[in-house]
Parts: structure tokens; sequence; C-alpha cells
């Protein structure tokens, strides 16, 4: 590959401007000619970035974008892209593990897109990823190196089953081949999502056995992972968070026929507004607008009698978790009282993965609800997650019930190291990053500390 005046691949940065451009816009995303020509995760274009909390508070890492091939649903080739990370100043020639984090995006618009959330002077006020960016920089702290990819595509494909899982692993692939980042491909990864990225996390783990089976994924963390996307719709449905459920439906009806039909057969010209609506807003936007929306108010006929449909029942088993048995160990994190992913779905698919053989330690938390449990399970989560990149087995397969993870003593000590990163993003702070807990010599004796809960 070579650069001419600055152009590669046919794309230049725009002069005279600070402010970046949508996705859809941004002729970065440009795909070559002979896009299939290239094997999945080849890098076709790289480019540095400035990340920002909320789009205005510079952050101390050194940030790239790489854009790189990788496959859609059905197998046809496709761009994708990843932002890949690490903390400023960070020492050359250091053996570090890669965190692949999937954001919940949980949108059509691309705006919500990491790659254009996470950039500074982003316009992207009420998208989620803006949000996790405080827990994310955890990580970085800790000495790992980080990749976010786009996982739902250049169209916002919000729901879609195993894309995310393709898009994710390309990304690490392209990720683990970039010289900056110092990583090869024996680099231990750790992957790492909650609701809508913890389904997509779902979809890395459950793929990486056959799309990617070379790369050492050595555990995944996922958090409120969604399960059975079309009972949760349902559950959501005409209640107070039924803009996510709009907002799938507004996705998958690109990819799914069967279901575009039936909306052509069934929705009224007010529900196709209401879909339209739903494709153009972020996450928390969706949710005050679109509360207590139900569907059955737009159709002609009852939304029961239409998903009980054999074909629609085909099309919602697709969008099913845990029909693939993930090759990494597992540590699945849930609230009881989730309003929005409920408990049950997860369950499901918690045991389809036992009953498949995965290796599955499943946390439920019964104070906390779905959107605290995400910052208060972050030092569970990346404690858990650096003990796999150490190379210490799990040993705890149980179910376990806690009153709240922040209340053990490692997650008050891991809330005060996140309060304190959080402090340092905030204030735009060096992360200072520390040294990575990498495998130690095989004669180590690797006691895996019990978990403390209710236990079933």
């Amino acid at each position: 590959m070579t650069t001419v005046r600055g152009r590669f691949f046919g794309w230049s940065p725009v002069p005279g401007t600070d402010r970046p451009e949508l996705p859809s816009q941004d002729a970065f995303w440009r795909a070559p000619a002979n896009l299939a020509a290239h094997p999945p995760g080849t890098i076709l274009r790289s480019r540095p970035v400035k990340i920002a909390l909320m789009g205005v508070v510079p952050q101390q890492v050194s940030a790239w974008q790489l854009l790189y091939r990788s496959n859609d649903l059905h197998g046809q080739p496709e761009v994708a892209v990843t932002t890949v990370m690490l903390p400023n100043g960070a020492a050359r020639g250091t053996n570090r593990p890669l965190l692949a984090f999937q954001s919940a995006i949980d949108a059509v618009t691309d705006r919500c897109a990491p790659s254009y959330a996470l950039r500074r002077s982003a316009r992207a006020l009420g998208s989620v990823t803006q949000l996790e960016w405080m827990l994310v920089a955890n990580a970085l702290r800790r000495g790992w190196a980080v990749s976010i990819a786009d996982h739902q595509g250049l169209h916002g494909n919000f729901g879609v089953p195993r894309e995310p899982g393709y898009r994710v692993l390309d990304g690490i692939r392209s990720a683990l081949r970039f010289g900056p980042l110092g990583l090869n491909i024996d680099t231990p990864v750790a992957v790492w999502g909650y609701s809508g990225g913890g389904m997509a996390s779902s979809w890395v783990a459950e793929m990486a056995p056959t799309y990617a089976p070379e790369l050492d994924i050595v555990g995944a963390v996922l958090g409120a992972p969604v399960g059975d996307p079309g009972e949760v719709f349902a559950r959501l449905n005409g209640g107070y968070f039924a803009g996510f459920g709009a907002i799938v439906i507004a996705a998958i009806r690109r990819i799914y026929p069967i279901l575009d039909r039936i909306i052509d057969e069934n929705l009224s010209p007010e529900g196709l507004e209401f879909l339209e609506q739903a494709a153009r807003m972020t996450p928390v936007a969706a949710i005050w607008r679109l509360a207590s929306q139900n569907v059955d108010d737009f159709l002609r006929r009852p939304l029961a009698e239409i998903l009980a449909e054999p074909d629609l029942q085909s099309m919602l088993g697709d969008l099913r978790l845990g029909h693939r048995t993930p090759a990494c160990p597992l540590l699945v994190i849930q609230p009881v009282h989730d309003q929005v992913v409920h408990l049950e779905c997860v369950e499901g698919q918690v045991d389809r993965y036992r009953r498949g053989g995965a290796t599955v330690t499943y946390v439920r938390d019964s104070l906390s609800e779905h959107f605290t449990l995400l910052p208060l399970s972050t030092p569970m989560s990346l404690n858990w997650l650096e003990d796999r990149i150490a190379g210490i087995p799990v040993t705890d397969t149980r179910t376990h019930t806690f009153r709240s993870v922040a209340l053990t003593l490692a997650g008050i000590r891991g809330m005060a190291e996140i309060v304190a990163t959080g402090t340092r993003v905030v204030l735009g702070l060096s992360l200072h990053e520390k040294v990575p807990r990498l495998p130690e010599a095989p004669s180590r004796s690797h006691a895996q500390p019990a978990l403390r809960s209710t236990e079933r």
C-alpha cells in the first residue's frame, strides 16, 4: 500500500476542519474496488484520530482507526472500522493484551457509531458509547491495548445475528497486524460488552471457534447479553423502553425480507413513521420520546398473531443466542430485576451454553437494575479478564447470586479505582498505565479466588 501526498486508497482528510464526518459521509470508509481479493482482517486504510469525552474533553490516549475487510450476514465482503488505542506515551515493546470492547451502540443512526461518537468534536448526544468510555479507560490504565469496532457496520444493523462476530473478529485480526500497537498473533485477547454490547460480544464468542480459530481469545464477559431479542421485544412493547424494540425492528427489516413484507402488509402509515423516527434516534432519545408506544396500535392484525407465523418464528430463532458453543470461558453478569433485558432471556442463553459444554460462570445481582450494573460490575469484569489474561484457569462454573457485586471487598476497592480513573478522564489527565499481568511460568499454582454469594 502506498501513500501519495496524504492520500491513502483515495482518502484524504478534510482540510481546515477538526469536526469529524459521519461514517456515511466519510470517504475514509470507501471500499477499494478489489475488496474481495483481500482476506478478512486485511488493513485497507488507517489514520490517527483524537478521542474526547462527550466529544469535548480531549483524552490522553494514542488512537487510530483501521478500515479493514470483513463479511456481512451472507458472507459477502464489506468494509468495517475499528478504533484502536493505547495509553498516551505507552512504552514501546511492552508485551500487552488486547481488549475487544463492544459498545452498546443500540441505534441505526451512524451518529452512535463508536468511530464517530468517540472522536473529538463529535455531535452524538444520547450515544451510550460516549458514556461507556469512562469505563473502558480503566482497561487502558491497566496497560491493555483496546479495540472498539463499529460492530453494527456502516448501516447500523442493530440486532442482526452473526455480523457483530465477523466485524469484531476481523477488527481483532487487523489490530494484531497494526504495527503501532506492537501486538502479534500470540497476543491474548479479552472480550467485553454490556447490553447491546453484551449481545455483540456473545456473537464474538460464538463465532470465534469457526470463523477465527487462530485468535487467542482467553475469556469473554457478557453483561446483560439479551439472549433472546424476539422475546425481549415482545416484553418491552408498550412499556417505558419500547424505543429499543422499535430500533431493532427498524434495523432488521432491511435484512429479513419476511419481516419487511409483514411490515408493508400490516403496518399503518403512522407505524411506518414510528419506525423511521426510531431509526433516526440515539438510544437515550428513543427511551425518552418513544416510551409506552405499542406496536399493536399501528397494526392491522394483533402482534401476537403476527409473531406466531412460522416464517417469523424462524427469523426470531435466527436472532436467538446460544445455539453455538464458545470455546473461551465466559463470565455472564445479569441483574435479577433487569427492566430492559429480562432475566429469563439471559438464563436461557446460559443454559444453552452449558448444555453445549461451554465453561460459564454466571453471576446475578439482586439490587442493581439494567443501567447501574454496568459501572458496578466493571471491577469484577476487568479483574476476571485479567485473571484469564494471566493464564489462571477458571475453576468455578457455578451460578452465584449477590445482593450487589459492588458490596464485596474487591468491588469496593475496584470502585475506588474506577472513580479515580473517571476523574482523570473528566479532567483530561494521563491514565498512567500499569504493567499488564500476563501468563507466568507453568509451575505457578493457579488457584482462583472463590466467589462469595448465595449459590444455586
